[in-house]
């Protein structure tokens, strides 16, 4: 999909997380091109980098990229029953109230509660045991 970035951030490969329109979007000409194609919440990855560039008030150096995105795949931690490469699953974020060093892991950014998402990779074990003694592997999700 075709959205907008600022210039300084338009980089092939780069990911981010869309968190909303701010208030001066809502009267820009660009908002059906820049803002109207990202849900909230979701992570995205630019694909390509166009040489357009367009005026922005709210972006460092007042510009505006025309970029090629789509959503990211994200590292998260599932149970290892469930993790075959391709296999489609229900993203379920744990009952969990700990903090621990794989919170970010358990509850990753970019995903929703009842996502369908798709095993893209199986890297493996944890790098830490779970401290609820659930038997989780870690995996590419898109």
């Amino acid at each position: 999909m075709i959205t907008l970035i600022g210039k300084n951030l338009a980089e092939k490969g780069l990911k981010f997380v869309h968190y909303g329109p701010s208030a001066e979007c809502e009267e820009c000409r660009f908002k059906n091109t820049c803002i109207d194609p990202l849900e909230e919440g979701r992570m995205y990855i630019i694909t390509d980098v166009k040489d357009s560039e367009h005026p922005c008030p709210i972006h460092e150096g007042g510009k505006v990229k025309v970029v090629e995105v789509e959503r990211a795949e994200i590292e998260t931690l599932v149970d290892s029953k469930k993790t075959f490469e391709g296999s489609i699953v229900v993203f379920k974020f744990p009952e969990c109230e700990k903090e621990c060093t794989m919170r970010d892991l358990c509850f990753p950014e970019g995903l929703f509660e009842g996502d369908r998402c798709k095993i893209v990779k199986s890297i493996g074990k944890t790098p830490n045991k779970c401290i609820n003694g659930l038997d989780l592997k870690l995996v590419l999700l898109k």
